[in-house]
């Protein structure tokens, strides 16, 4: 199961820490984020204490309209349940109370200057991914023409080659060998790096190069959604390769079904070209177009 603590989500979204130091230590393994309605009311038996708590203009009003004591019940319980951190949003001010307590318990306070909408949504986005199920997998990740492809095939087949060509011809790279799948929901996985080899490419003959510092930033994303997995593989005299259709082929990762096709490899042919081709063409069959239907249906016209 994937974890992030307290401290990595405040540098990452830009929180700001009010309070409860030692919590930034705590670790975060659910997802979910929780407002508290009714806790603020004094019911508490369905209280998810494992979520990150988050206040927003709402709540803060209302805390500001109940007495010292009451506010310092309710807030106070549900500081002491020992939830993963309490989050601020609009950057709201009065929160000596809250202050208070979370230093006591040792919970985080931190403060967002958005409105509660785009906290939400940032959290969901930036929670979804780091904490969804993993794999890594040797292959190259490049996103052509914004399709994300992986690339895979034995050692020495011309992966980290063919990403080369790509780049040059203005794609760009996600990974190269060692390529992280996330699942971030039930039928979509993205593809990225594992940060130790964020934009390097290793060339035999070469070396490791620094591909946006060779190239220019655009040259390299973070992450892609996977829609094609490739597989390079050498050219075998005795196999028949059928140049008019390809089989509708999936691989699996995850659970997750992705389109598989597979390109032989040898002198003379233009691995880059083909597979940008192999992209183009899956934009083309997502809209409903394959042109061997069409080769078909004119050969039956005839």
């Amino acid at each position: 199961m994937n974890t992030i603590t307290i401290k990595q989500l405040a540098d990452k979204l830009k929180l700001e820490i009010l309070a409860g130091e030692k919590g930034l230590d705590c670790v975060i393994d659910s997802d979910d984020i929780h407002r508290p309605g009714l806790e603020l009311t004094g019911y508490f038996k369905f209280f998810p204490k494992e979520r990150i708590q988050l206040l927003g203009k709402q709540e803060i009003t209302y805390l500001h309209t109940l007495t010292e004591e009451e506010r310092d019940e309710r807030i106070g319980t549900v500081i002491k349940k020992r939830p993963p951190c309490i989050i601020i949003t609009r950057n709201q001010e009065g929160l000596d109370y809250l202050i208070k307590h979370c230093s006591e318990e040792g919970v985080a306070l931190l403060r967002a200057k958005e409105k509660t909408t785009n906290v939400i949504s940032k959290l969901n986005n930036y929670l979804g991914k780091e904490l969804a199920k993993s794999i890594g997998i040797h292959a190259v990740c490049v996103n052509v023409f914004g399709v994300g492809l992986l690339i895979r095939g034995e050692s020495g087949i011309g992966k980290s080659e063919s990403a080369l060509s790509l780049i040059e011809k203005g794609h760009r790279l996600i990974s190269d060998d060692l390529v992280i799948l996330k699942k971030i929901d039930p039928e979509s996985l993205i593809g990225t790096h594992n940060q130790n080899n964020r934009d390097f490419l290793s060339l035999r003959g070469i070396g490791m190069i620094n591909v946006p510092r060779l190239y220019g930033s655009g040259a390299f994303q973070d992450e892609t959604a996977i829609n094609l997995d490739i597989i390079l593989s050498a050219w075998d005299e005795k196999k028949y390769y059928d140049a008019i259709e390809h089989p509708n082929e999936v691989v699996e990762y995850l659970d997750v079904s992705i389109p598989h096709l597979e390109i032989p490899v040898r002198p003379g042919r233009d691995i880059a070209s083909l597979i940008e081709v192999a992209a183009k063409n899956w934009r083309l069959e997502q809209q409903g177009y394959t042109a061997f239907n069409e080769f078909n249906e004119r050969i039956q016209n005839q």
